[in-house]
């Protein structure tokens, strides 16, 4: 069993939250006399950094926002002054302004190292050849993966994204045995490398996926098609970036770095949820120089594993990524969420792996959801009873688990546009037609 940091990595718990408590006293103190917007929160809660005694008071504490973010556009959360922060990252901004985060030379290290954990805990090795095909520039996946890859030793060969013949085309030029991308133009290569008849000629053995959820049907499709081991990445921006957490060669839920990161699972009451119980992800950073942030609400829905893991790391686990809170849909009252849709999707053997949801308001006033889903290749028979039959079970599955009726679309494989980025599952039309509505008022 390989280890990066093996002190880190199994330290005792009772060890592990010593230091935990240590860390955040100092980064509550640091951000209360550096960062305004946090000393107003801080007064406004009535809590000082001196009324932390143990992790129990973290409740205490006030939460962060990614609007908190844009309010505070573009350093208004820096912790350091300007002349330490050697780096910026930001979100693309598809809704307001971007989020900025800002790094110091000593951040810049602790990514690296987490990466570095990460690849070697998925079994990446020093001669290992680590193709990183996702966008570098204001994106954290593109260098926050590079630096690992140098990090720890193996041979970084950053395609970026795009072009997806020439990514094959390298992949077999270059001896690639490490890929690193989206989990769905993961599936597009594959498809693509099939189509070309070149998977024989590849030498892939780890694919380490994230930025998206993805299912375990994904998963075994992946590893079989291309001959790898997949693995689970999750991180965000705010936090560091990619990293915060990663699958070992258990493949039973992320490790997240507790020695960083302080998490919570909280409801919709930011109460804490019963162990097992689903809820948003929240994330206090412990380490973080340039802008740490305290207990900052994710969007992120998982739950906390706390059994033992036998690869003897003793930070604990979260379930593979449920979906996000605030991709959640109220359709005619109802809470769905895109993950559930899906697992019901990849429980049906004739349907592939890619489906979008589109959820449009009629001219009666109800909503209505529509998905189109793919068919595999080997469940177009050409007989309509066939694809009748599919349907049927398909609606009926969904119905039973959203207690909502949707209209299935059956189309073939290859149907739903593939992208290097993150795939776009739902597609909500509901605020259009009341946009139209209400122009048609006007006129």
């Amino acid at each position: 069993m390989n280890y990066w940091q093996p002190k880190l990595e199994l330290m005792e718990r009772s060890e592990l939250e010593e230091l935990q408590l240590k860390r955040l006293k100092s980064i509550a103190e640091k951000v209360y006399n550096s960062v305004p917007f946090y000393r107003n929160k801080f007064k406004e809660a009535g809590v000082s950094p001196d009324d932390i005694k143990s992790l129990n008071d973290l409740s205490k504490l006030p939460t962060t926002r990614k609007q908190n973010l844009r309010e505070n556009y573009p350093f208004g959360l820096f912790a350091v002054p300007l002349d330490e922060v050697v780096r910026v990252h930001a979100s693309s901004g598809t809704t307001g302004k971007p989020t900025v985060v800002g790094y110091t030379a000593r951040d810049i290290e602790t990514w690296s190292d987490l990466m570095a954990r990460d690849f070697v805990m998925a079994g990446v090795r020093k001669g290992d050849i680590f193709q990183n095909a996702v966008n570098y520039g204001f994106f954290t996946g593109g260098l926050g993966v590079h630096y690992g890859i140098e990090r720890m030793g193996a041979m970084a060969v950053p395609s970026g994204v795009g072009n997806t013949n020439r990514q094959l085309e390298i992949m077999m030029d270059f001896g690639v045995t490490v890929l690193h991308c989206t989990p769905s133009y993961a599936l597009y290569l594959a498809e693509t490398a099939k189509a070309n008849g070149v998977v024989d000629k590849l030498k892939l053995r780890i694919g380490c996926f994230g930025a998206e959820p993805w299912s375990d049907e994904a998963r075994k499709e992946l590893e079989e098609a291309l001959n790898i081991k997949a693995y689970d990445s999750y991180g965000l921006s705010e936090m560091m970036g990619p990293g915060v957490a990663f699958e070992c060669q258990e493949q039973n839920g992320l490790h997240i770095w507790e020695d960083h990161f302080l998490i919570e699972i909280l409801d919709n009451n930011e109460q804490p949820c019963a162990p097992g119980e689903p809820g948003e992800l929240v994330v206090t950073s412990l380490t973080k120089e340039a802008m740490p942030l305290i207990r900052y609400h994710t969007g992120d829905v998982t739950y906390i594993m706390e059994e033992k893991c036998s690869c003897g790391r003793t930070s604990r686990k979260l379930h593979r990524f449920l979906g996000r809170a605030d991709d959640m849909l109220i359709v005619r009252g109802i809470n769905v969420f895109p993950s559930q849709i899906e697992d019901v999707l990849v429980s049906i053997p004739e349907i592939g792996n890619y489906f979008q949801v589109v959820v449009d308001r009629k001219k009666h006033g109800l909503d209505e959801i529509s998905i189109q889903v793919e068919l595999k290749d080997e469940a177009f028979t050409g007989e309509l009873a066939d694809l009748a039959r599919i349907r049927k079970i398909t609606e009926d599955k969904l119905k039973s688990v959203l207690n909502v009726r949707s209209r299935i679309e059956l189309v073939e494989k290859g149907s739903i546009p593939r992208t290097a980025g993150k795939s776009k599952k739902v597609v909500d039309l509901r605020d259009v037609y009341a946009k139209d509505e209400r122009a048609k008022g006007k006129s």
